[in-house]
């Protein structure tokens, strides 16, 4: 099996993106992120998740993006709850974290270089997202095109691929593509402000998309949410 490595955040996107890696023949080495994000309690699913795909690693990797700062997700700053899908379209939220894809893919790829795995998955959507600027396939182009020039097995002729397989589908599809590859759901962590318990809160941007492609597929999201 040749290997590949795969952004594991513990959501339900990524989730999504192991088991479609894992599919289509990879061994899948995961890597998740300790960045000082407000929503930590997502490396424990990142964890549920790498050890009910049976994936062949995971590693959680340290770096603080607090240092950056500039996101909800980071700092001491409100997550916009309750918005409207009208809302959610019209700006990019405070809850974008500067360049984080940008710096984990950077790392993905150069753990891909020294591992020899020259494939990439992310769980990127262009559809249903909260407008981030490293969510587009510009974006994951544009990176598959630095990857190739940036390193030494790019440059001897060893190329990679970036991989997002999800950036045309809806959150609807994604969940329903999911199920489908035996996905367990109910081991993901979606939210941007959970209970420090572990419950979503319900209304942020993630978990109102994450709902509604739930009801979408007139399936009941498996996850618990706070009252």
């Amino acid at each position: 099996m040749r290997p590949a490595i795969v952004l594991l955040s513990g959501g339900l996107d990524s989730a999504t993106v192991a088991a479609i890696a894992r599919r289509d023949g990879f061994a899948v080495h995961a890597i998740s992120f300790r960045y000082g994000q407000r929503h930590v309690v997502e490396l424990a699913a990142a964890t549920r998740v790498a050890r009910q795909l049976g994936v062949a690693s995971h590693r959680i990797i340290d770096l603080d993006l607090r240092a950056i700062s500039g996101s909800a997700l980071t700092d001491d700053l409100d997550v916009p709850k309750g918005r409207s899908a009208y809302e959610m379209s019209q700006a990019i939220p405070i809850t974008y974290v500067p360049a984080r894809n940008t710096i984990f893919l950077a790392y993905a790829l150069g753990f891909a270089e020294v591992s020899a795995a020259r494939d990439i998955f992310l769980g990127v959507n262009a559809l249903d997202y909260s407008g981030y600027p490293d969510c587009r396939p510009e974006f994951v182009s544009a990176f598959e095109q630095l990857a190739n020039l940036a390193t030494k097995a790019g440059v001897e002729g060893s190329r990679f691929t970036v991989h997002a397989p999800l950036l045309t589908l809806s959150k609807a599809d994604i969940i329903r593509l999911g199920m489908s590859l035996g996905v367990d759901y109910g081991l993901t962590s979606s939210c941007y402000d959970p209970a420090p318990t572990g419950e979503a809160c319900g209304r942020c941007d993630s978990c109102q998309l994450r709902l509604r492609g739930f009801e979408q597929n007139q399936v009941a999201d498996p996850i618990r949410y706070a009252a």
